[in-house]
């Protein structure tokens, strides 16, 4: 099953190398890895994806904890979270098929953020599912490249690792 691990780091150098380590050694594959700064320049928030069953992700959350540089440990309940996933994706367009991107992209709430006379490019946030249904729509055109960020996620409502 997958499972969405919330972290608050110290913004220090190696914190995510003793974090992926840790991961590494404990055998778990990582889906997704998105780190990035909060409202606060001292803290990183990372968000990792990964598979496993409830007693291992509470293992690993246990042994993140006693990681120098680790704040607060969060696994974020699948109900209970919004997350979102940037997708950049070249496609293979001629002007004549123009229109069809267009109504794609309306539909889905995707951006053409560049356009050349053979090529189309994308940008289009979302979740695992939609972005599942997205890439259906836009394969027919032939993907010439595409470029991921990891997930971010966040607690619904008051709730949230970085709460006090």
């Amino acid at each position: 099953m997958k499972h969405t691990i919330s972290v608050l780091v110290e913004n220090t150098a190696g914190v995510l190398s003793r974090i992926t380590g840790l991961f590494s050694r404990r055998g778990f594959n990582i889906d997704s890895l998105a780190v990035g700064i909060t409202d606060n320049p001292d803290i990183s928030r990372v968000t990792i994806v990964a598979d496993g069953n409830e007693h291992d992700v509470e293992q690993l959350a246990k042994q993140l904890n006693k990681l120098v540089d680790v704040i607060k440990v969060q696994s974020l309940d699948q109900e209970q979270l919004i997350s979102r996933e940037l997708w950049l994706v070249k496609i293979s367009c001629t002007p004549d098929k123009l229109s069809e991107l267009k109504n794609i992209t309306e539909v889905t709430g995707a951006k053409i953020i560049d356009v050349t006379p053979e090529t189309v490019t994308l940008e289009i946030s979302d979740w695992g599912a939609k972005l599942m249904n997205f890439k259906a729509l836009i394969e027919p055109f032939g993907i010439l490249e595409m470029v991921r960020t990891g997930v971010v996620a966040i607690e619904r409502g008051a709730g949230g690792i970085g709460r006090k």
